[in-house]
């Protein structure tokens, strides 16, 4: 090959990766950490863009403007990535995403029907009030806890997970119930949401459940057929609970 061709290649093939550099990044990637034996369903968002006439329609089943991504149970903490876009053109309509949702799910038990779930979400907005972090990452936190309650005749011992709503871990629980993140701090960055798992659990209902070394009692309420069965002051008198392993109790989780 002669030196004038080899000259033209090598600034062809420069030209071309100069192109690739300039190109603008038009993604950003979402991380999220999870306890053992968590799972989520997200859903990333899509509408059309700001100034936009196109109009998506209205329809069930399956839905280009919603992209699912999941992540299964595991016994151990875990970090997922997902590489989501921040623009889509769906049906020769412009969009960008708007927001993006999360189902997630967490074992107590063995049983398949010991399962919790909570649901949350944040959204995407166009305008910037804040600054990106040094590192590039941005983060969103949420705060997980398993309340105990009793169900059925038997008083069994079911769970229920509630989560705190999505926010930085700067803002405080008030700033957190509108969690959004600026559109113009994702292209190319990394934003993470963390889920975290209290290791102490609480009652579900409030004035049922009394302290005591071990744990907790539930207040018998009017009889032991009483499934609201509230304290009302009554500290001397309850009912023995069913634990989810079979076993007849007076005191969760102890079993004293």
């Amino acid at each position: 090959m002669s030196r004038r061709w080899s000259g033209v290649l090598i600034v062809l093939g420069m030209a071309g990766l100069t192109g690739c550099a300039g190109k603008p990044v038009d993604s950003f990637t979402l991380e999220v950490d999870l306890p053992a034996e968590f799972r989520f369903i997200g859903a990333a968002n899509y509408g059309p863009a700001t100034g936009q006439s196109c109009t998506l329609p209205t329809r069930r089943g399956k839905r280009p403007e919603r992209k699912i991504f999941i992540a299964r149970y595991k016994p151990v903490a875990e970090r997922v990535s997902f590489e989501l876009p921040l623009t889509e053109v769906i049906e020769d309509c412009p969009t960008v995403l708007r927001s993006v949702d999360f189902r997630t799910y967490a074992k107590w038990g063995k049983r398949d029907t010991d399962v919790g779930g909570d649901s949350a979400g944040f959204s995407i907005r166009d305008y910037s009030q804040a600054d990106v972090p040094e590192t590039g990452v941005q983060e969103l936190h949420r705060q997980c806890q398993w309340l105990f309650r009793t169900a059925g005749s038997q008083h069994t011992i079911i769970k229920v997970l509630v989560c705190s709503a999505f926010g930085s871990a700067s803002q405080s629980p008030e700033q957190r119930a509108g969690a959004a993140v600026q559109r113009d701090q994702l292209p190319g960055k990394t934003l993470r949401v963390v889920f975290t798992l209290s290791d102490e659990e609480a009652p579900f209902f409030d004035n049922s459940w009394l302290t005591v070394p071990g744990g907790w009692k539930r207040c018998k309420g009017k009889s032991l057929e009483d499934l609201y069965a509230f304290c009302n002051g009554n500290t001397t008198d309850f009912k023995p609970i069913k634990m989810p392993d079979g076993r007849i109790c007076d005191v969760y989780p102890s079993c004293r």
